[in-house]
C-alpha cells in the first residue's frame, strides 16, 4: 500500500536500530523538506557515526525515570543452581522473570529443564511463530500478573512493560549483539525495585575473545542512560560500515577507522567553510604518562582510551574523559595521572599557538608559531631570537611539568 502526503513535515522513526539502512532512506525520501527525528536507545554504529562527524544532530536523554534502580548485570556459564536460586528468589519477593533465548529451537530443552529446576513456577511461553492473537494472549497476561516465568526469544525486546518483572536469564547470550542485550536488559527493574540479567553461556562452548569483550562491555556499563556509551564502545569493535552505502557496521580495511573518520570530519568542516588547520606542540618534557597494563589489563581497552584522549580537543573534555575512567577502572595511578596532565599542557600549548615546549632542569623554552605573538606576563621571560625562555630551576619532572602548565595558563590569561 501507498500513502499521498499533502505536506509532510516530519517523519518520527522509533527503534531506528531495526531498520535496514534502504527503509530508513525510503522513509527519508517521502518528502525531500520534512524534519527527520530517529528513536534509539542504542544507535547502530553508523547512526552514531554520522552524529559523531556532524552529519546529524544527537540529544542524549541520560535522565532514568523516577526511582528507577541500575541492573545488576553478570556473566557466567549455565549452572542449574544459579538459575533455580535467581528465579525462586524473584518468585519468593513477589515478582516475574524471563528466560530469553537466541532461537525458536532452543525453547523446548530450556522448557523442560525449567520444569526440572523449578516445577512450582508457572512457565509462559511467546515467540515469533506463533500466531498474533497468542502472542499478545501471552503478554498481555503475563503483564497482567499470570505466570511466573515468560520463557521467550527477542520478541519481547521492545514495548514490554512488566513493572513486577525483576530477572532476566538470556541462555547463549554470546548470540545476541550488544544492541539486543542492553534492549533486554531494559525489560527489568522497570518498578521500584532494583533488577539483575544473567548472561549465560553454553559450558561445553568455546567463547571467542571478541564475544567475551562484548558481553563484559554491558557488564562494565551497567548504569541507567548508558546506552549512547554502549553504542560508543559498538562502533569501536564493529566499526562504523559504509556511510554511503547499505552496510551499517563494518571497519575500514585499508586506512583504519580513526583515520577514516578523521578525513570524513575535515572533509564536513571544509564543506561548511571552515578553516582546517592541523598541527600538534611539540612537547619536550623528560616525564611521559601512561595508562598502565595492571590498572587496565585489555590491550583493546588501552588502546581506544588512547585513540579518544588523543582526539579529545579541549580541557573539559580531558576532565569528563578522566571522570570516566576513574569511575570505570577505580583511582588514577600517578602514570595517569601524568598522562592526562601532559594532554592538559598540549592543548594549552595549542590554544595559545605554541609550537614547541621544552623544559629542563634549569629552564622553560616556549616556541610560538609563525605569526603567534605572546603577551607580557610577571613571570620572567627573555626573547631570544623568537624563543622565549623563562630560567627557572626545577629538579623533579613532575614539578616541571606543573610548572610548564601555571606559565601556560597564565599567558593564555593574559591573551584574554
Amino acid at each position: 500500500a501507498s500513502a499521498d502526503y499533502f505536506d509532510l513535515a516530519l517523519v518520527v522513526i522509533d527503534e531506528e536500530q531495526r531498520f535496514g539502512a534502504a527503509d530508513k532512506a525510503r522513509l527519508r525520501g517521502l518528502s525531500a523538506d520534512c524534519h527527520i527525528l530517529t528513536l534509539t536507545a542504542t544507535p547502530i554504529p553508523r547512526t552514531l557515526q554520522t552524529a559523531l562527524v556532524g552529519l546529524q544532530q544527537v540529544s542524549v536523554i541520560a535522565t532514568p525515570p523516577a526511582r528507577r534502580q541500575p541492573i545488576r548485570t553478570s556473566i557466567g556459564a549455565f549452572d542449574p543452581a544459579t538459575v533455580r536460586t535467581a528465579l525462586m528468589r524473584e518468585k519468593g519477593r513477589g515478582g516475574q522473570s524471563f528466560v530469553v533465548v537466541s532461537r525458536i529451537e532452543d525453547m523446548a530443552p530450556i522448557a523442560e529443564k525449567l520444569a526440572t529446576l523449578v516445577p512450582d513456577l508457572r512457565v509462559v511461553q511467546a515467540h515469533g511463530k506463533m500466531p498474533a492473537a497468542e502472542i499478545d494472549s501471552a503478554l498481555v497476561g503475563f503483564a497482567g500478573g499470570a505466570g511466573d516465568v515468560l520463557l521467550a526469544t527477542n520478541i519481547i525486546e521492545a514495548g514490554l512493560d512488566v513493572p513486577r518483572a525483576n530477572t532476566m536469564i538470556v541462555w547463549r547470550a554470546d548470540r545476541f549483539g550488544l544492541s539486543q542485550l542492553h534492549q533486554l536488559r531494559g525489560r527489568v527493574g522497570r518498578g521500584g525495585r532494583r533488577g539483575q540479567i544473567l548472561l549465560l553461556t553454553d559450558p561445553g562452548a568455546a567463547i571467542a575473545d571478541a564475544t567475551l569483550k562484548r558481553l563484559r562491555t554491558l557488564q562494565a556499563f551497567d548504569r541507567l542512560g548508558a546506552g549512547f556509551a554502549i553504542s560508543a564502545r559498538d562502533l569501536d569493535l564493529r566499526g562504523a560500515g559504509d556511510l554511503l552505502g547499505d552496510a551499517q557496521a563494518g571497519h575500514m580495511k585499508l586506512i583504519g577507522l580513526d583515520l577514516y573518520q578523521h578525513l570524513l570530519g575535515s572533509a564536513l568542516r571544509t564543506a561548511r567553510g571552515e578553516t582546517i588547520d592541523h598541527w600538534t606542540p611539540d612537547l619536550k618534557l623528560g616525564i611521559a604518562g601512561r595508562l598502565p597494563e595492571p590498572w587496565i589489563p585489555e590491550v583493546d581497552t588501552r588502546i581506544g582510551l588512547y585513540g579518544r584522549l588523543a582526539r579529545t580537543g579541549n580541557a573539559a573534555g580531558v576532565d569528563a574523559f578522566e571522570l570516566e575512567i576513574e569511575d570505570r577502572f577505580g583511582a588514577l595511578p600517578e602514570e595517569a595521572e601524568r598522562l592526562l596532565n601532559i594532554a592538559r599542557v598540549r592543548m594549552l600549548a595549542r590554544d595559545i599557538g605554541i609550537a614547541r615546549v621544552d623544559a629542563g632542569p634549569a629552564a622553560i623554552a616556549l616556541t610560538p608559531r609563525a605569526g603567534a605573538i605572546l603577551p607580557t606576563v610577571e613571570s620572567p621571560m627573555e626573547d631570544r631570537g623568537g624563543r622565549f625562555v623563562l630560567a627557572q630551576r626545577t629538579e623533579s619532572a613532575g614539578e616541571r611539568l606543573e610548572r610548564v602548565r601555571s606559565l601556560l595558563e597564565e599567558i593564555a590569561g593574559a591573551q584574554g
